[in-house]
């Protein structure tokens, strides 16, 4: 197989992913259009984020976390072109965990 054939079958399989982690608050949303809200994420690096995610979707995260003492959420979807300050992420979805506490531990084990 030629370099160029090679090439093509490997650049077939290649996926790009992003999953931006998040706790404390929901990060910053506006609407958008198409019934969407644009939501604007920075992480520890200063890389910032954009992502369009259902209006719909978005309220249902927005209830969740009031209802949860101790939550943690992350964005996921495929790393879209950069923007003028910015990564998009395409077809993005919402997740938001409830945070369980972990029990403490017994200091008598070794």
């Amino acid at each position: 197989m030629t370099n160029l054939g090679l090439q093509r079958v490997i650049s077939r399989d290649v996926r790009s992913e992003v999953i931006i982690k998040f706790s404390g608050a929901l990060p910053t949303a506006k609407p958008a259009p198409n019934n969407k809200m644009e939501i604007t994420l920075t992480d520890n690096n200063g890389v910032n984020f954009v992502a369009f995610i259902k209006a719909k979707t978005w309220h249902k995260a927005e209830v969740t976390t009031s209802q949860l003492p101790n939550w943690a959420g992350s964005i996921s979807g495929k790393l879209g072109p950069r923007l003028r300050n910015a990564f998009e992420v395409l077809d993005a979805g919402i997740q938001i965990f409830e945070k369980k506490a972990k029990p403490p531990k017994d200091e008598t084990e070794t």
